[in-house]
């Protein structure tokens, strides 16, 4: 089976008034500003609230988020509890400036699946897959033009496209809606590491490489192209400064005056 559709990750809609509340509120949670055990403010202040928050808390409690309760009403659950592969929820969580941790936890994520669903597309893709894959790759080369700046949202765009195509063409169901799923936390990933100065060019080759292996039928190879391609991405990771979510004592600390 090959699934040719561009991935599109579906977030609830946000259009009426409880679906403000929902994104409100899984915001506040995933950033921390509502931490497990929290009470849910109630907005009192919103017209007909009491409705729309009635339904809001059955679309973040089916997130894993929140659980109601006789007595102590409605609190925010345990992290354990949340469903991290929710659209939303992912969105959430990298809302603004993703911090360096979830985007290791999205590497890690990445390495142990993304070999196996290029070797599967090799395999197994039709032309129609094939033709996406070739697609997403030649859009990333033209958003890195040499005479030009870079197009930043081109390339993480195409990025996105690239390895999510590389998992439908896998022709795995359960492949097929993780790369629906991910797609979020891949873009909050390459939107980071696109930024480094001369990454993009510099992983063309690799994704050359995914691309010819898959497209000659090759499977080890391109389980292996595509696995030095995750590890060339750790690693610029691990070159970026750290930025912790919340000031700690030795970010706030003064470093001392040397004397001349």
């Amino acid at each position: 089976m090959s699934v040719v559709a561009r991935p599109h990750v579906v977030g609830y809609p946000r259009r009426n008034l409880h679906g403000q509340i929902v994104h409100t509120i899984g915001r506040q949670i995933l950033r921390g500003e509502l931490r497990p055990g929290d009470p849910i403010p109630m907005p009192h202040d919103l017209p007909a609230s009491r409705t729309a928050v009635r339904e809001a808390i059955k679309v973040l409690a089916a997130k894993g988020l929140v659980e109601a309760r006789p007595k102590t009403g409605t609190r925010v659950r345990s992290r354990e509890a949340w469903n991290l592969l929710d659209p939303d929820v992912l969105a959430w969580r990298h809302d603004g400036a993703p911090p360096l941790r979830f985007v290791r936890t999205v590497t890690e994520l990445r390495s142990i699946i993304e070999p196996g669903g290029a070797a599967l597309a090799a395999t197994r893709a039709s032309s129609a897959d094939l033709a996406a894959i070739e697609r997403a790759y030649h859009d990333m080369e033209a958003a890195v033009p040499p005479d030009r700046p870079m197009d930043v949202q081109a390339f993480v765009e195409a990025d996105t496209r690239f390895h999510t195509a590389i998992l439908q063409a896998a022709g795995n169901d359960i492949l097929e809606q993780l790369a629906h799923v991910v797609a979020v936390a891949l873009r909050a990933s390459f939107e980071i590491t696109s930024r480094i100065p001369g990454s993009a060019r510099a992983t063309l080759p690799r994704h050359r490489a995914v691309v010819d292996a898959i497209r000659t039928g090759r499977a080890a190879t391109a389980g292996a192209a595509m696995r030095r391609l995750v590890t060339s991405i750790d690693r610029l990771i691990d070159e970026l400064p750290e930025k912790p979510d919340r000031p700690t004592r030795k970010s706030t600390s003064r470093r001392p005056r040397t004397r001349p």
